[in-house]
């Protein structure tokens, strides 16, 4: 299966959106609210976000739910990747600019729009970052 950023991203925002209290574990299957994205099959959710745990970007708070998806929360570097690509102009500009230049990784995504949104900062308030 190929990764999909698009779908990294769209995942790590709808379970950012999840409500939680201290202690919580959400599962989810395959027919879940929590799992449907539109275009995308469980599968692929299943498998990307088998991806976000091996990237630290999660954390399910357990070994795993058999046939599931067990989450906790996102971990602080979770919540830095989706800070910095929740503007979906900011996204559409990282995703442009790795792509011409040959490669879409996260690290790079994220180094992208954290620039276009040091440079917006820069235009906003005259302070060079």
């Amino acid at each position: 299966m190929t990764r999909d950023m698009d779908l990294i991203r769209a995942l790590l925002l709808k379970l950012e959106a999840l409500p939680s209290e201290m202690g919580s574990i959400y599962i989810f299957y395959q027919d879940d609210d929590e799992t449907k994205i539109p275009g995308y099959t469980y599968d692929q959710v299943w498998y990307h976000y088998k991806l976000l745990l091996e990237a630290g970007l999660v954390d399910q708070g357990g070994s795993g739910a058999l046939n599931g998806i067990m989450f906790r929360s996102l971990t602080w570097a979770g919540h830095d990747f989706v800070d910095s690509v929740r503007d979906p102009e900011i996204w559409a500009k990282a995703k442009k600019g790795a792509s011409a230049a040959g490669g879409l990784s996260l690290d790079l995504l994220q180094d992208l729009a954290k620039g276009f949104i040091k440079k917006q900062i820069e235009d906003l308030t005259g302070i060079k970052l």
